[in-house]
């Protein structure tokens, strides 16, 4: 049975309910700001974030077909939506942290009300986030783990013509633990390659391909530049999109990926009950020394985004994963672990 983890262990910001620190032996692991006004610089990529109401790109930051018209969003990456448009979720201050006990765990709740029309979204939701900060004793390893759940549903009155809306949230904490000033020498393993082949805009095509130069289950390690990846793989390449349950949260949680330091010993991996995740080696990231903090720049730190596909709400195959209909309920699990 996992115990909870000390309080000095994690910190959580109301604003976009973000992971501020995560702290494992003498290290935080995650990019961040000691207070909460560093976070709106507009040179700093989602640090820490919750992403929604959809994760990743929105193709022409609109959505056809949905209540039987089209929406335009906000475009805030050349044409398209990127992470819920010009501010979305991880921009927003949230109710909480909350102390509960959930499911006979202790947990903090976080919650947020998105309004009809926000980033042209139709429909109000509330979005649930609870985090268990846990000590888990796996084949004799004691382990710093935060598992994520969230939970997404449509609320208020009916608006006039708005039965359903679109959903797909994530987190976007950026993980260093080379103790450096970038992920270079970080041993990574990845339990796929499949991912989604992208266009110049970086929207998939709809091809699902194997990504170069890496290989399923087989160690490999980020250099200076290269891997660089900044693309979404497929968990099981074999399953049907389309078989994909809007609330994940009752599949199992699978091992997405995993990841070494030889320098520190630090150790981090990521499991989800989510069917995708964004696997982003931090090419873009140029933020300038700020709050008492160094400046970071490219590949400072690195993402693993758990998430449904990207730019689901646009292909027919792939439309049920992020579709939610009044009554319905969105949900997912995302694990991290870290020592």
């Amino acid at each position: 049975m996992p115990t909870p983890a000390p309080p000095t262990t994690f910190k959580f910001l109301p604003q976009g309910a973000l992971i501020q620190e995560f702290n494992v032996a003498g290290h935080n692991i995650v990019l961040g700001y000691p207070t909460p006004a560093s976070y709106q610089h507009p040179a700093v990529p989602f640090f820490g974030e919750t992403i929604g109401r959809v994760a990743n790109r929105i193709s022409k930051a609109q959505i056809d077909g949905l209540n039987g018209r089209s929406y335009q969003l906000a475009a805030n990456n050349g044409p398209n939506t990127l992470h819920g448009g010009g501010k979305g979720w991880g921009k927003q201050t949230f109710e909480g942290p909350t102390g509960v006990e959930r499911d006979g765990r202790e947990a903090m709740l976080f919650r947020y009300l998105s309004r009809d029309g926000e980033e042209g979204f139709p429909g109000a939701v509330e979005l649930r986030v609870w985090y268990f900060p846990e000590i888990v004793k796996e084949d004799g390893v004691e382990k710093t783990s935060l598992e994520l759940e969230y939970e997404v549903e449509m609320v208020g009155d009916a608006d006039e013509g708005v039965e359903e809306t679109v959903v797909s949230v994530t987190n976007h904490s950026y993980f260093n633990i080379s103790n450096g000033p970038t992920i270079e020498g970080t041993r990574a393993i990845l339990h796929t390659n499949s991912y989604q082949i992208i266009d110049d805009d970086s929207i998939p095509t709809g091809e699902i391909g194997q990504y170069p130069g890496i290989s399923a289950g087989e160690e490999f390690v980020l250099g200076a530049q290269d891997p660089d990846p900044d693309h979404c793989f497929i968990v099981d390449a074999n399953e049907d999109p389309s078989s994909i349950p809007l609330d994940t949260r009752k599949q199992p949680l699978r091992k997405l990926c995993e990841f070494y330091h030889p320098d520190t010993k630090l150790h981090l991996e990521a499991l989800s009950t989510e069917p995708a995740f964004q696997f982003y080696a931090g090419r873009y990231i140029d933020v300038p020394e700020l709050d008492g903090k160094p400046a970071r720049g490219r590949r400072a730190g690195m993402c693993i985004e758990a998430s449904r596909y990207i730019n689901a709400a646009n292909e027919d195959r792939w439309r049920s994963q992020v579709v939610v209909k009044r009554g319905q309920v969105w949900g997912s699990r995302t694990v991290y672990r870290a020592w």
